[in-house]
């Protein structure tokens, strides 16, 4: 590894210093002399802030020589959860990672990969991926080049080129639009593709599926990945196999939900029944409603929906592998409510919020009972856990 990066921190009793200090106040730390005159505090907390991160987001870091870059690069990261999910859909020979960042993603999309290559424009940050990757014995090329540079400069084909675009701009705000990324995807698709039999891009969970469908040719798949039923992101596939379909994946990792898979279209087919509450409630996970196959939802599994604009559903008799909460409940009338009692509140379709619900009812969070204030066609209802 580059003396630039990590020596210094990777000196014993610096590492020491990180380990013993893991659960200490980091603004306080940061007021503090360095007690290493060849590493700054600075360093220090962003190796702790590091292992702090790493601990709930991708655990299989916590190894002995590992180095963490700065915060932003660490947000940017997938989980583990997350990049797990994506290597289990590809193989082949070629791997390519174009945005590598802190390699994360590249770490498990290239395990089932003969030849592989991380292209990152921050050297400092590539040299951390590249000492990271020699303590857990994964090799690779490690290319320190500007993204446009290297595809200016290639001659070789790649069996899946994978892509994570930069969604800050140059004030560091939020983007989300292809054009607005770094790199621009509408810019590059054509040569993307032109090299590539497969070209995986994670964009944003907040981006438009219809608006991706309008602007990126030759998309044969697309996966939206909840994790514990908060979607972190939305990952295209550009082949040109099946450009007459888009197949779509509604999937909720760390949970028991089923993959929910539909074809890019079918929702505008689709009707649902509408019915007033029966036994069982359903309420689809994250995944489903980023998706927006309201109607679809209901006709694959035969439920009932409450409202329009509810995404409640409903059925009589219990319909299993829903990809999202069942749960058995009554309507109630609002005096029926009494103060203290414990529940978890939901509001879909309802003027009011959770904590105005709480405070209007004197109502604790918690506990394994729901209570649900959402409006039907007939108007607005409460359903209680039986």
């Amino acid at each position: 590894m580059a003396e630039s990066v990590g020596n210094k921190l990777l000196n014993k009793d610096v590492q020491n210093y990180i380990n013993a200090n893991l659960k200490t106040d980091l603004h306080s730390l940061l007021l503090k002399k360095s007690p290493f005159p060849e590493v700054s505090m600075h360093e220090i907390v962003q190796q702790i802030k590091g292992k702090q991160v790493a601990e709930r987001k991708f655990p299989f870091l916590l190894k002995e020589g590992i180095l963490f870059p700065p915060q932003l690069n660490l947000e940017q990261s997938s989980s583990e959860k997350t990049a797990l999910y994506k290597s289990e859909i590809l193989k082949g020979k070629t791997f390519i990672d174009l945005t590598s960042g802190f390699g994360i993603d590249a770490f498990y999309l290239s395990q089932n990969f003969e030849n592989v290559t991380l292209i990152e424009q921050n050297t400092e940050l590539l040299e951390i991926v590249e000492n990271n990757w020699g303590i857990l014995h994964r090799k690779a090329k490690f290319i320190n080049l500007k993204l446009e540079d290297f595809l200016n400069e290639n001659q070789e084909h790649f069996d899946v080129i994978y892509l994570d675009p930069a969604r800050r701009d140059e004030k560091k705000n939020k983007v989300f639009l292809l054009e607005d990324l770094s790199p621009d995807i509408l810019e590059i698709q054509e040569k993307l593709c032109s090299i590539s039999d497969l070209v995986v891009i994670k964009l944003s969970p907040l981006i438009d599926l219809k608006y991706l469908v309008s602007v990126l040719s030759d998309i044969s798949r697309m996966d939206i990945i909840a994790l514990k039923n908060d979607v972190k992101e939305v990952v295209v596939f550009l082949s040109n196999e099946n450009r007459d379909k888009i197949i779509c994946n509604c999937v909720n990792l760390e949970s028991n939900d089923s993959v929910f898979s539909f074809t890019f279209g079918e929702e505008e087919t689709a009707q649902s029944e509408y019915s007033e509450p029966e036994r069982y409630i359903y309420i689809p996970n994250h995944s489903i409603l980023k998706a927006g196959v309201f109607n679809l939802i209901s006709q694959k599994f035969g439920l009932k929906k409450l409202h329009p604009n509810s995404h409640i559903y409903t059925s009589s008799e219990r319909i299993e592998n829903f990809p999202g909460r069942i749960l058995e409940m009554e309507s109630v009338d609002s005096k029926s409510i009494k103060k203290k009692e414990q529940f978890n509140i939901i509001t879909k379709n309802y003027p009011q919020k959770p904590e105005e619900i709480k405070k209007k009812y004197g109502l604790k969070d918690g506990g394994d009972r729901y209570l649900i204030f959402t409006q039907s066609k007939k108007g607005k209802i409460i359903l209680k856990s039986v």
